[in-house]
């Protein structure tokens, strides 16, 4: 933690100096340069036990650590309760916060607390609208962990619910609090790379944690897990620890890879574009190696189409998610325009240039050559009469280079915004709607992939087609 706070005392001066290797503009206007680094400085601040922000997390398996251990980097957070079905992480609870804190079974417990002011819902997909309705309903601020949503038409009740509230509702997609993202946003804002025609959003692994075989319990059983309560609002099904402990993989209990990844992919485009979603949506793939009772494809492509619009002209975006692999892991997004491709790997952010000459082409592939010589030779003056040398040659623009200050963490940047907004009521960065704008069309494609049909999406108002 001291580590953290270091380099991020240290971020004002590498803003500057070496996070941005080599552009045609500067990182920031001046007032969004301000603005990171206000945003940079909350980190270092201190607060009074007034200000001093109690939470309570609801799912403390791999996601719940993390986003708990996130939430704790921000000053003035402290943890008071945590829910868990597992016993075993019940009991780990209480070796890492001590045997006060409290831990319960029972979300509503904690719901029912009144010194928890928000909570973060890490559960399985298929809790999530459900939890926080809830949690909404007692009056807590909440941070829901991505996808929104595990079925489509729970996506609109869900954002009538936080606005109702009043309370902060952000999912919990971090890349979108990403310096890295926002500079990327920036950059196609401002032309660098011409117009924006196609996406290609990769996220590849190549590992059994990766492909969510989670490690399971000595101990699993239909007790220590609680199972009765875990497939309470789902169809009624025999205890099975592979689908409590990998349940991502269970098209019953999780959104599979295009809950999990494209929404990452999907909430970063949109982010960098400002795009309401796509309008026709197209998915395909195939279980080629995890054959291990998964009823989810562990390949997986995906075609959208993205209206011409306000925001941004009409593009498609390609996205895919191949869980073996031999190229390894990697999450990559290339935005491909008519001057450059910018490609935003992690918070790392690189636009290289390819501009057409303003002269048309001649020769070479072409069709001159298949002419007589008398009218290679009369075409040839009429080009070079037309066309001077300069203008026969592409334009060369240096290449931008973002790299973000080693330990920049956009998961603690994605906690802090949400903390932020309890303590001054400023706006988050992924509200529900945004939140469903992102989960919609994930969840879209796996309706796509089961029925083999082409999903119809209208963006502005929410619904499908």
């Amino acid at each position: 933690m001291k580590d953290n706070k270091n380099t991020r005392r240290k971020f004002l001066g590498q803003i500057g100096a070496t996070a941005l290797v080599s552009a045609a503009i500067p990182f920031t206007s001046s007032a969004a340069q301000e603005k990171a680094e206000q945003r940079m400085m909350r980190y270092d601040r201190t607060f009074s036990a007034n200000d001093k922000i109690r939470i309570g997390v609801i799912g403390f398996g791999v996601q719940g650590h993390f986003d708990l251990n996130a939430a704790l980097e921000v000053p003035g957070v402290e943890v008071v309760a945590i829910c868990d079905l597992y016993t075993g992480r019940i009991q780990n609870a209480k070796e890492k916060f001590g045997k006060k804190i409290f831990t319960t079974r029972n979300y509503k417990d904690i719901l029912d607390r009144r010194d928890v002011d928000a909570v973060l819902i890490c559960t399985t997909d298929i809790w999530h609208a459900q939890i926080a309705h809830d949690a909404l309903a007692k009056g807590k601020h909440v941070y829901l962990e991505k996808p929104m949503v595990y079925k489509i038409e729970q996506g609109l009740p869900l954002i009538k619910a936080a606005k109702a509230s009043g309370k902060v509702f952000q999912v919990g997609s971090q890349r979108v609090s990403s310096i890295g993202y926002l500079k990327a946003k920036e950059l196609l804002a401002s032309g660098e790379i011409g117009a924006l025609n196609m996406v290609s959003a990769v996220y590849d692994r190549q590992s059994s944690i990766g492909a969510w075989e989670y490690t399971i319990p000595n101990d699993a059983s239909a007790e220590t897990t609680d199972w009765e309560s875990f497939v309470e609002i789902t169809e009624k099904m025999e205890f099975d620890a592979k689908k409590f402990f990998w349940w991502r993989a269970y098209k019953e209990l999780g959104t599979g890879v295009a809950g999990d990844l494209y929404v990452h992919l999907l909430s970063g485009t949109h982010l960098i574009t400002n795009s309401l979603g796509p309008e026709s949506i197209y998915s395909t793939g195939q279980l080629s190696y995890w054959k291990d009772g998964r009823n989810m494809p562990d390949v997986m492509s995906g075609v959208m189409q993205y209206p011409d619009s306000q925001q941004h002209p009409a593009f498609q975006l390609n996205l895919r998610v191949n869980f073996i692999s031999g190229g390894g892991g990697k999450e990559v997004i290339e935005l491909i325009g008519s001057e450059g491709v910018m490609r935003i790997d992690g918070d790392n952010v690189t636009v290289k240039h390819n501009i057409m000459p303003e002269a048309p082409g001649f020769g070479g592939y072409d069709s001159l050559f298949t002419f007589s010589k008398d009218m290679q030779q009369e075409l040839t003056r009429e080009y070079k009469a037309k066309w001077s040398q300069e203008q026969t040659k592409r334009k060369q623009i240096p290449d931008v280079v973002f790299k973000a200050p080693d330990g920049y963490n956009s998961h603690v940047d994605h906690l802090a915004n949400f903390f932020d907004a309890i303590r001054t009521g400023s706006p988050v960065v992924e509200d529900a709607e945004f939140g469903f704008r992102t989960a919609a069309p994930s969840l879209a494609c796996n309706d796509s992939y089961f029925s083999k049909e082409i999903i119809k999406w209208d963006p502005v108002n929410m619904k499908l087609v």
